[in-house]
Formats: C-alpha cells, structure tokens, sequence
C-alpha cells in the first residue's frame, strides 16, 4: 500500500528524498534500534558473572539461583543463565557465535588485556586496518573480543578471515 506524504530532508542543506527512500547510510536523521542486552548461556553464572563484571566494569544487579544479570554504566545489559557445567556451543551453528565489545580508551583496552590474560589460558591479538583485536575466553570457554577503537572511531573495511571461515 503506498502512502502519499513528503519525505523530510535528510539533513541541514538537503533536498528532501523521495517518500520511499531512506537516506544513504543511515544518515544523521535516521533513527534505528540499537543493541541494549546480550544473554549468554554459561556453565556457571556465579563465576561467569565475576569474570564478566572485571573485564566489562559491570555490576551485578540481580542474581537468582541459576541466572545473573549485569549492568553497564551505559545501561548496556549482559544476562548470564546458568545451563550446566556439560552444556555445549556448537561453532558454527545457527545463532549469535561472538559479542565483540569496544573497549573505551587505550588505557581500558590493556586493562582488557590483564584480565584476559589473568584468567584465561589462550589470549591472541590481532592487528586488523586500523584497531586491535583481543581474543580470549570466558570461564565457559566462550570466546571473548575486545576491540579497540571501536566501529564508531575507525570504521571496518575488512572482515576477519577467522569469523566466516
């Protein structure tokens, strides 16, 4: 069904598009959602949610016997349930595989590094155009990402060979 209305311009010096279009990239008017929680299925939420709560200066602000959840400063949410100590992650899959987070500053970036580090017994880094990339793991064995600078400082021009291989 087609609506006939004008579109508004997409910016301060622009001529408005037409009322089926959307402005290119996205545009400074455009309004999107925007990720505000991620849930992981985890051995041990007691543990996970102690190791998520140092490397993502999180709190924990609700705790049941088999779920945590964890707030950011941001508001940004991280939801850990409990699934067992012998639950597997099928790689490859259907379904969210990696939750890469963007650390907040070169200073927090190392600080992502110590910890990762500190508990986990694999940590890589990889240089890609323009940022860093910290791999390691979670007390599950879930792999963990920390980049830095983040997409809205250095925008990706490539994607990593390891994540769609």
């Amino acid at each position: 069904m087609a609506h006939s209305h004008e579109a508004a311009p997409h910016g301060p010096h622009s001529a408005p598009l037409p009322a089926d279009s959307e402005p290119p990239g996205g545009g400074p008017d455009v309004r999107a959602p925007r990720l505000a929680s991620v849930v992981l299925f985890v051995h041990d939420h007691d543990e996970s949610a102690g190791f998520y709560r140092e490397l993502l200066n999180m709190e924990v602000t609700v705790r049941t016997p088999t779920a945590a959840l964890l707030v950011g400063h941001t508001g940004f949410q991280v939801y850990l349930r409990a699934v067992g100590p012998h639950a597997a992650h099928p790689v490859g899959h259907v379904g969210a595989q990696y939750v890469i987070w963007t650390a907040d500053g070169p200073g927090d970036f190392q600080r992502c590094e110590r910890v990762l580090r500190a508990r986990s017994e694999h940590v890589y880094t990889r240089k890609a155009e323009g940022f860093t990339l910290l791999e390691g793991k979670d007390p599950s064995g879930l792999p963990v990402l920390v980049a830095y600078p983040g997409p809205d400082e250095v925008a990706r021009l490539e994607i990593i060979a390891r994540y769609y291989v």
